[in-house]
């Protein structure tokens, strides 16, 4: 396994278990969304990734985000394709190591790793069911080439952003929604009253949002 993980093997075992793949945000660690494991459904297996750039202090990456001369950000995009593609491996090599169903392996990504769930999912929808894609924003630079010609009919996807968020604009996440609908894909996107966190509200919707779909 390229990348370090926790798990949380399900509680409820079936011939082949769902999985839901934790993927955090920018600075921070497996622990973070792996805190949430405990509240999760317990048919799932549910797999916490580390980033692969080490940040130092516990501290990891998906890919580097740069400033330039007049503090601008951008995002080193040929870095975030490779964690994209290392990503698709890693659900590859997990589906081959444990019991887990193929066909229900949904991400759950916050901030950095949200941007990364959605470039995976629109890249390989035959391997991704379903998204929760919370404080982050779809990048097409992101996603494989002519990813647009995939095909998303069982793609679905709960979207949410803080509307004060001050690390990523919640402008961002409203274009993302309009563009995933145009390429057919299902779409759900909610707002919350917080800034660059998981309301709890959030987890509740989304909690809900997985047992329905």
């Amino acid at each position: 396994m390229k990348l370090n993980y926790l798990i949380r093997e399900p509680k409820i075992i079936l011939e082949k278990n769902p999985m839901l793949l934790l993927l955090h945000g920018y600075g921070s660690n497996e622990e973070d969304l792996f805190s949430f494991a405990s509240e999760l459904p317990e048919e799932y297996f549910v797999i916490s990734a580390r980033a692969p750039y080490d940040m130092m202090y516990g501290s990891y990456a998906w890919y580097a985000i740069n400033f330039d001369a007049d503090e601008n950000k951008f995002s080193d995009i040929p870095q975030a394709q490779q964690s994209r593609d290392l990503i698709a491996n890693f659900i590859d090599e997990l589906v081959g190591h444990y019991p887990i169903d193929s066909k229900k392996v949904t991400l759950i990504g916050f901030s950095q790793g949200c941007i990364l769930s959605y470039a995976v999912a629109v890249s390989y929808p035959e391997k991704i069911q379903r998204v929760v894609a919370m404080s982050g924003y779809f990048n097409p630079e992101i996603a494989t080439e002519n990813f647009e010609q995939n095909d998303f009919s069982n793609l679905k996807i709960f979207a949410s952003h803080g509307s004060v968020d001050q690390v990523v604009p919640v402008e961002w996440a409203r274009k993302s929604s309009p563009a995933l609908q145009e390429l057919g894909i299902d779409i759900i996107y909610k707002e919350y009253p917080v800034g660059h966190g998981v309301a709890p509200q959030n987890f509740f919707d989304f909690k809900n949002w997985l047992l329905a779909n």
